[in-house]
């Protein structure tokens, strides 16, 4: 009986290891991201062509099909993708693998795709991509389909990066390209894009006026615009007296610092919008306000957990220390600044990749650029190439154009033809554009920056660590003073990807203690339901 240790089972923790596929069983997710590439190409046929070409080639069973429509994978809130992932978590017959074309077509979002491949993973179900082939069960093959996700983010960036210097040419020529602000109205006048001045404009005209030359307090004007059926916030209001758009300027973060006279209807002059704001800055409650003010850095980035109102910063005088208090009237959330300062540098901690891991991960990062690049890079080659080949031939045109070997009809005939053709060809390969000069210098620097958040944050000025802040927390940080801690609803996927891969690295699984997730939190087990606050969007899996 002293030897049987069999009566201890029950004592026995259960195993860590993940689960390895058990069937052949499978299913198949095909997409496109935009109605255009569903409605024009056969991208969509084709994948799911291959798609069952490579599980008949290595026996996998298809159970069902699932996409065959166009979802962005920024995020991963799509019908058809929740709608595959529900049918593997339910189905009778265990499904093993989950098969895509490539592993931009699962997910596009980074970190967020990792874990949940990773959660996958744990479940026995593996991702397959067809055009990226790699053993997802041993470490090394992980890593790489990681990577590959990670890229995947990368190029959606790079994407979105050659959108906004569209933006910025449309707003260096003053033409607003976003929502038309309150007041205003899009309309197309000649085929162009106009904004013109509304009914509710009209309103805020006498807004700034009352402001102005009567020099009456924005409740005041508040109240006064609610009779006249204007009814809006205290601190849109506020904003809205601030914006300089409404005095014909035009100022946005992609402009860096630049100021451009917009082409929009004015709605008052420069006089009037002038005179109003400096009334708005006079101090008659005793204190000043200062923007760029580096002790109280979370302003406005923390919000209250109670009423969801912005946390801006005050002093208090007599104790000379600096507060952040809700916005609210009445509500009660204030917090000593220092505290919160301590708290937030807690919470950086969390984002700090080991260093003895950065040769080998920066290696990995390296290779697997130039692979995912290769294709690219030929392609822009063979396309140069072509480019070439026209160039020659509208030489070879103009010399016999010259010599009078053919007629100006016909040289103007081939002419434009050869010029539009290389046109179409230099379009596509400023598309395809964008390749980085030195990836192994560009992932040292981000792998040496890992590893200095809190060093980074507080040696900055305000505008630095702002910024900074908002890299890492697109949507701020909540506050809830009863519980004294703080949480998010978005974390970076990059630097979430960070925490993750650190402490798996580290074999600790800790999760962020600072923001109150653990990393039972973030791995569930498959059936339940999980709430991720941390990703950009919910999963219910």
């Amino acid at each position: 009986m002293k030897n049987d240790l069999s009566i201890f089972k029950s004592f026995v923790k259960p195993s860590n290891q993940l689960i390895k596929p058990t069937t052949t069983n499978s299913v198949i997710y095909t997409r496109v991201s935009t109605k255009e590439q569903a409605d024009n190409n056969m991208s969509l046929d084709t994948q799911l062509k291959l798609c069952k070409q490579f599980a008949n080639k290595n026996g996998y069973i298809v159970m069902e099909s699932f996409g065959g429509t166009y979802e962005s994978a920024k995020n991963d809130e799509r019908k058809e993708f929740n709608k595959m992932l529900s049918f593997v978590k339910k189905s009778k017959e265990k499904i093993s693998y989950i098969i895509v074309y490539s592993v931009d077509r699962f997910s596009r979002s980074g970190a967020n795709a990792i874990y949940l491949k990773e959660q996958l993973r744990h479940q026995g179900v593996h991702i397959l991509a067809v055009t990226q082939p790699s053993d997802t069960a041993t470490p090394s093959g992980s890593l790489q389909q990681n990577i590959q996700f990670i890229f995947s983010e990368y190029d959606n960036q790079l994407r979105r990066e050659k959108c906004m210097s569209g933006v910025k040419e449309a707003l260096l020529r003053g033409e607003w390209c976003h929502r038309a602000p309150t007041g205003y109205d899009s309309i197309k006048r000649n085929g162009q894009r106009v904004l013109v001045i509304n009914e509710e404009g009209k309103l805020l005209r006498k807004a700034f006026v009352w402001k102005a030359k009567d020099g009456l307090s924005t409740e005041e004007i508040k109240l006064r615009l609610e009779k006249m059926g204007a009814k809006m916030w205290h601190q849109k209001l506020a904003y809205i007296l601030r914006n300089p758009f409404y005095c014909g300027i035009i100022s946005h973060a992609s402009l860096e610092g630049q100021i451009i006279e917009g082409k929009q209807e004015k709605l008052v002059s420069k006089e009037i919008f002038l005179k109003a704001n400096e009334i708005l800055k006079e101090n008659k409650q005793g204190y000043s306000i200062n923007y760029d003010n580096v002790n109280v850095p979370l302003k406005n980035f923390l919000k209250c957990g109670h009423c969801g109102y912005n946390m801006p910063g005050y002093i208090v005088k007599k104790k000379n220390l600096w507060y952040y208090k809700c916005r609210k009237k009445g509500c009660c959330n204030n917090k000593s600044a220092n505290e919160l300062h301590t708290l937030f540098t807690e919470i950086l901690s969390s984002f700090t990749f080991p260093k003895k891991y950065h040769k080998v991960i920066q290696e990995q990062v390296t290779r697997t650029y130039y692979k995912n690049s290769k294709e690219n890079i030929d392609d822009s080659e063979s396309l140069k190439n072509q480019l070439n080949v026209i160039q020659t031939k509208l030489e070879r045109l103009e010399e016999r154009h010259i010599t009078e070997e053919i007629s100006s009809e016909m040289f103007n005939k081939y002419q434009a033809k050869f010029k539009t053709e290389a046109a179409e060809i230099q379009k596509i390969i400023h598309k395809s554009a964008g390749q980085v000069s030195n990836p192994n210098e560009v992932s040292e620097t981000a792998l040496k920056y890992a590893t200095n958040f809190n060093e980074m944050w507080d040696s900055g000025e305000y505008q630095d660590k702002q910024r900074f802040q908002y890299l890492l927390f697109p949507d701020g940080l909540v506050y809830d003073k009863k519980k004294g801690s703080c949480r998010t609803e978005r974390i970076d996927s990059t630097f979430l990807g960070i925490v993750i891969k650190s402490q798996a690295l580290a074999n600790k699984k800790i999760g962020i203690p600072a923001l109150g997730l653990r990393y039972s939190d973030l791995v569930g087990p498959l059936g339940q339901s999980v709430n991720f606050l941390i990703f950009s969007d919910f999963y219910s899996f």
